[in-house]
């Protein structure tokens, strides 16, 4: 079952290695990333965080309604991982293939369609450790 909005998650600490692609979104640096909920390795899961140590992810969502015009909580997480992946086609700032990096999730949306091969996307803050 969908849930109807971002829901704030316990705070969930995520460390791995894998591609980064870090960009600028108005007066924030972003990090895009993926991880799979299976061996498939599909990426089904867009993780979308700010770069910046006091940061909670909630400026991602408060940007897509300014920005973005967004109101429906749906909007607003394709507005995200439109801006991810599109940073991530064009190489817009840094691809970094093989970033270590730990990630502190604060919010969790499943998707109610598969959009941009995600079924959930995940917000919050990152730390880029090793690139």
């Amino acid at each position: 079952m969908r849930q109807n909005g971002p829901v704030p998650v316990p705070p969930t600490e995520l460390t791995a290695t894998s591609r980064v692609t870090v960009f600028p979104l108005e007066a924030l640096t972003v990090a895009y990333t993926t991880q799979s909920t299976d061996q498939r390795d599909l990426g089904d899961i867009g993780l979308v965080t700010v770069v910046d140590e006091h940061s909670d992810g909630d400026e991602l969502w408060r940007l897509a309604r300014e920005l973005g015009g967004r109101t429906a909580d749906q909007d607003r997480a394709r507005w995200i991982l439109t801006q991810a992946s599109r940073a991530r086609m064009i190489n817009a700032y840094a691809n970094l293939p093989d970033a270590t990096w730990k990630a502190y999730v604060r919010r969790r949306f499943e998707l109610d369609a598969l959009f941009a091969n995600h079924d959930v996307l995940v917000t919050g803050r990152i730390a880029l450790l090793a690139p």
